[in-house]
């Protein structure tokens, strides 16, 4: 491998393969970003939620009861947002408990939606079109890609190598999986942006440990003001602070 090779980080790959943009190539955004991991991460054999890199977390579940469950859940995130040379995968941002405690509320039954029949296949840009409320649609989609595991590869999910995972992942993805109440291109989209938002959000929700995701980008947070640097023409890197540290 050169040095080049060596170098080259998620945000190069997102850059290069017009992700940052908003557009998709090689059959889709995962397909993209997964592929690039399966062959530039040569570690590809499973770790528990909160034992990668050393990092235990102290934090408890409020929705998964089975810790096999919530490993399939943690493994599934961290192949969509791995660790690399930038920072923390997803395991170790705490991910995996922020899904957890977001199925537990409000989010998980749908509370503040309407949930009232008929239901219908709708298209993509029609929105939510399930019975099943998002626990029910986690609970439904980790048992499938379990399922899906055996099947393929005769293998618990968190068995697998890193590229077995991802070629499930992928298969979801692109609503190839059949699953009973909502489709498995739903359940990934659901899966992906829980995961993206556990990586970005304050961390009194759960995840950005360490407010690392906002570190990663530079992002500062809930700041109480930028006045002594608003008037500066220079980039300003702002240490994060999250609503926690704010005063009441």
């Amino acid at each position: 491998m050169t040095e080049k090779d060596k170098g080259l980080s998620r945000r190069d790959f997102l850059k290069t393969s017009g992700i940052a943009t908003g557009t998709l190539i090689g059959g889709g955004l995962l397909g993209g970003v997964i592929g690039y991991n399966a062959r530039n991460n040569a570690d590809t054999s499973p770790k528990r939620s909160g034992e990668q890199a050393g990092h235990i977390s102290p934090k408890g579940r409020k929705f998964f009861t089975r810790d096999a469950d919530f490993q399939v859940l943690s493994q599934a995130t961290e192949r969509i947002f791995p660790k690399d040379d930038l920072g923390p995968g997803a395991i170790e941002l705490g991910v995996p408990y922020f899904i957890d405690n977001q199925l537990a509320g409000s989010y998980g039954t749908n509370a503040r939606e309407y949930m009232q029949g008929p239901f219908f296949v709708g298209k993509e840009t029609q929105g939510y079109q399930s019975p099943l409320t998002r626990a029910e649609i986690f609970s439904v989609g980790i048992a499938a890609m379990e399922n899906e595991a055996q099947k393929r590869f005769k293998k618990g999910f968190t068995e697998l190598e890193g590229g077995q995972m991802d070629e499930i992942l992928t298969a979801f993805q692109k609503g190839e999986v059949k699953m009973n109440g909502v489709t498995s291109d739903f359940f990934f989209t659901l899966l992906r942006s829980a995961t993206l938002e556990g990586a970005y959000s304050d961390p009194i929700y759960g995840g950005n440990n360490n407010m690392d995701g906002w570190k990663m980008k530079n992002f500062p947070g809930h700041q109480a003001a930028y006045i002594n640097v608003i008037e500066s023409d220079k980039f300003q890197k702002i240490q994060p602070q999250s609503l926690a540290s704010m005063d009441h």
